[in-house]
């Protein structure tokens, strides 16, 4: 892990343990809600790893707390700017794309903007979401499949599509060309388990 990645690590597995600790939930507890190993979350707790955005998903839904909630520090004003390069990548590919979570709008309903890179041959496999979570995606470069529910949509620059985000998806760039787009998501109140 890069210094960057390191710290982002660290702060991702601070506040997790904080928000299992504000609930007085055991490890055990948080695995289970989540559906992580007991082993990987111990690793996420102590900054040992960078975890998926799949795992980060299911322990925040878990802990009924919004992604950004668990990957961002808490901003003190209503008013947020991120500069050009400086949202955190939760997602790399293995040919050098990646996610970045430029944007978001925290509780009660959680909204966030994600800028994507996928290289030729990458693509982001995603569990089902919150229930009633909605996914807007628009290509900006290139051409992308977005897989939903049985059904993929082949997109090219300009296109775009709305989708069910509480239904596992995907997506892909088969070209040989890079692509890249705009995601917005939105995830309405989680339920934390009592």
């Amino acid at each position: 892990m890069t210094s960057d990645t390191e710290a982002l690590a660290r702060a991702i597995g601070a506040r997790v343990k904080q928000q299992r600790n504000a609930r007085r939930w055991t490890l055990d507890r948080l695995a289970g809600a989540a559906g992580v190993s007991r082993r990987m979350l111990v690793n996420v707790e102590q900054g040992a790893v960078n975890p998926s955005v799949g795992t980060l998903l299911r322990l925040s839904e878990a802990l009924g707390v919004g992604l950004p909630e668990l990957v961002e520090p808490p901003a003190p004003r209503s008013v947020k700017v991120t500069r050009n390069g400086d949202g955190p990548r939760l997602w790399s590919g293995e040919h050098g794309g990646r996610g970045v979570l430029v944007a978001n709008a925290p509780r009660p309903d959680i909204m966030e903007l994600w800028d994507w890179t996928l290289m030729p041959g990458e693509a982001h496999e995603s569990d089902a979401h919150t229930p009633g979570t909605r996914e807007l995606l628009q290509v900006l470069e290139g051409t992308v499949v977005v897989e939903c529910d049985g059904h993929a949509s082949t997109l090219q620059e300009g296109d775009a599509v709305a989708f069910p985000g509480d239904a596992a998806h995907a997506y892909r760039n088969s070209s040989t060309v890079p692509a890249r787009f705009s995601l917005a998501v939105f995830e309405p109140p989680a339920r934390p388990e009592a």
